[in-house]
Order: C-alpha cells, then sequence, then structure tokens
C-alpha cells in the first residue's frame, strides 16, 4: 500500500507517518483544532491530502492526543471491504 505506518483510534485510519512526518486525517473539526499549526500534504503519492502536523506539536502529548480523538470522532467511518467469492472447485 505505501509502506509506512498508520495509526487507528476507533477503528479507523486517522493519521499516517511517513518519511518522519506526521499526516493527519483532515476533519472541520480538526482543521479548527489545530488552528495554523499545519500545512496540507501528501503521505505519499496519490494520497488524500492530510494535515503535515508542525515537528514541534508531537512532542506535545496532551495536545496530539486531543487531535487524534477528535479526528477519530469526526473521520468518516472506513467503508466495507467487498467479500470475497469462494473459488469453487469443480470436479
Amino acid at each position: 500500500m505505501f509502506g509506512e505506518y498508520a495509526l487507528y483510534a476507533g477503528g479507523k485510519v486517522v493519521a499516517l507517518i511517513c518519511d518522519d512526518q506526521l499526516f493527519v486525517k483532515i476533519t472541520d473539526e480538526g482543521k479548527e483544532f489545530v488552528g495554523t499549526h499545519y500545512e496540507e500534504g501528501e503521505a505519499y503519492p496519490g494520497a488524500k491530502p492530510s494535515m503535515l502536523i508542525d515537528e514541534d506539536l508531537i512532542d506535545d502529548r496532551e495536545w496530539l492526543a486531543e487531535l487524534i480523538e477528535i479526528t477519530a470522532e469526526y473521520a468518516p467511518a472506513p467503508k466495507p471491504k467487498a467479500k470475497k467469492k469462494a473459488n469453487k472447485i469443480r470436479r
């Protein structure tokens, strides 16, 4: 897929860590919480834009935990995966 790390919260992927950078899914509520302390970026080529969090804020555990909680609450639920058809062996 992308070869780096995914952060899950509440059964949802809420952030990616790629090239030693933290990319958090964009929600309106998350953007309001973060304010101007991010820029939009892509975690990998072809990825949806995410909030690239400033390095200084990553060390603020309480702030970061709150951002992840907000993102988990307001990010859309993952789409259900299509069920694979069982291969039937005919004799």
